[in-house]
């Protein structure tokens, strides 16, 4: 007999990685959402209950990210049932963590496994990614990871096209997340509408750089291929003690560091996990130093995508 609910859990991710603006993104492991969906009576999707938010989301299905993706879901899957969530953030909104993401990947598996998985995961990137759109835009590097876990390039929205990309091995990554909080459509309002040519090659080549140094385990070519005037310069900004931060990162032996998303979370990749633990003091200090309490997160650049877990409540 078919179970009358399931409860799945997405991931953290950490995007752009420097110079992969909406195209690449990472899980990560030790923070995520947890969405419980089970059956109704009634077709459609509701929101019954959200823990951790503080009050500030929205429970109605057309403003919920995890709601949106529910309903995707179901019409992907041709299917009609009535689905109600339970959303457990567990981390902070405006985080550039993919907070949106997460909650849209969980409700979407939980769906899709309450349904019998009529769809396939990859499927399931076009549910996650019409929640996107309607809160921040149409992009995948947060959708993606959250789903599928480790680290992808989004080839191509139309048709989605996400290519996975090997991870070196022993390579870690700390997050760390200051108390303050970028909007992402205040983040891309503050990019350039047009780039010089010089600076479109070079990125360009970053990209570049940065994939052949996933295949052939490079780290000094994976450093060096962390970088992006474009984005990161205009969006650093907005976060107070944020260059400070990475420079921190760097001089306690991080291999790169940039910012997360939209910020105001900043990440440093590490070729061990005690590296990565002394970045992540050093960027907690550095903000510390500008009067910002900040949180840390350690964890394997190959973290896990969305999985069934036990239910919070049960």
């Amino acid at each position: 007999m078919r179970a009358a609910a399931r409860t799945c859990f997405a991931p953290a991710t950490v995007s752009n990685l420097g110079p992969g603006f909406d195209l690449l993104g990472l899980a990560i492991e030790g923070i995520g959402d947890t969405v419980t969906a089970r059956l109704t009576a009634d077709p459609g999707v509701t929101v019954e209950r959200i823990f951790g938010d503080n009050g500030r989301l929205s429970l109605l299905p057309a403003e919920n990210t995890a709601a949106i993706a529910a309903t995707s879901t179901l019409r992907l899957a041709h299917r009609t049932e009535g689905i109600a969530l339970t959303i457990h953030k567990g981390m902070p909104l405006g985080s550039g963590l993919g907070s949106s993401a997460a909650s849209a990947a969980a409700a979407a598996l939980a769906v899709n496994l309450l349904l019998g998985s009529p769809l396939k995961r990859s499927e399931l990137v076009a549910a996650v990614l019409d929640a996107e759109e309607a809160v921040s835009g149409r992009h995948a590097d947060n959708a993606a990871p959250a789903l599928l876990g480790g680290l992808v390039l989004v080839r191509s929205l139309d048709p989605i096209d996400i290519l996975r990309l090997p991870i070196p091995p022993d390579l870690f990554v700390a997050v760390v997340t200051p108390d303050c909080e970028v909007s992402t459509r205040a983040a891309r309002e503050l990019l350039p509408k047009q780039i010089p040519l010089r600076a479109r090659t070079e990125n360009a080549a970053n990209i570049a750089s940065f994939v052949a140094a996933c295949y052939t385990r490079d780290l000094g070519l994976l450093a060096a291929s962390i970088v992006d005037p474009v984005v990161t310069t205009p969006r650093l900004g907005l976060i107070p003690g944020g260059a400070a931060a990475l420079d921190a990162a760097q001089a306690a032996g991080a291999l790169a560091s940039s910012i997360s998303g939209s910020g105001p979370s900043l990440f440093a990749l590490c070729h061990t996990r005690a590296t990565a633990q002394r970045a992540a003091a050093a960027m907690v200090a550095a903000f510390a130093a500008h009067n910002l309490a900040a949180k840390p997160v350690i964890s394997p650049a190959d973290g896990r995508g969305a999985r069934e877990v036990q239910d919070p409540l049960a």
